[in-house]
């Protein structure tokens, strides 16, 4: 008899697992992440510095350019080779130092917009995790990615949104 109980455990406790079914979530991190308070005083942060670069390489530009038409009226009007080469080598000094400024200022607005962002992406990683944690899913997947989505998919963009206080 206790082998027939036995056995019939054995058998039926593979069933009963197998019969739990997992449950997932879905969740559409960019749109949180576009609507996040911190995202938008962030891009003002950056918007702020890009135009202060802006503002410094206006006046690079209109000397570039007041340069470049004196080399072309020295050259419509047949100036002397060495007065069109002396010019010529100021424009490729001031182009080199344009291009210079421009370099370092596009590095220095991505290296605050990391600086600035990679704060904001952890919060909602972190926000994810907990609404995993806390509903007991098997996994939260991005639902940008999703070729398919069946019935056990719950989306949990509503949950991760009020983890973060946003509406």
């Amino acid at each position: 008899m206790f082998k027939k109980i036995l056995l019939a455990v054995l058998v039926a406790a593979p069933m009963c697992l197998s019969a739990q079914t997992l449950k997932f979530g879905a969740v559409n991190p960019t749109e949180i992440f576009n609507v996040m308070p911190d995202v938008a005083t962030a891009n003002n942060t950056l918007k702020q510095v890009s135009d202060k670069y802006e503002a410094q390489a206006k006046p690079l530009q209109e000397e570039l350019q007041k340069k470049q038409s004196e080399l072309e009226e020295l050259a419509k009007n047949k100036a002397p080779e060495a007065t069109l080469e002396a010019k010529q080598k100021e424009f490729e000094d001031l182009y080199t130092r344009y291009q210079n400024f421009m370099q370092q200022a596009q590095k220095d607005i991505q290296q605050q917009q990391e600086t600035l962002l990679a704060p904001i992406q952890q919060k909602l990683v972190n926000a994810i995790q907990a609404v995993g944690a806390e509903g007991g899913y098997a996994g939260i997947l991005d639902a940008n990615t999703l070729l398919y989505r069946g019935n056990n998919i719950e989306d949990v963009s509503a949950k991760v949104k009020a983890k973060l206080g946003i509406k």
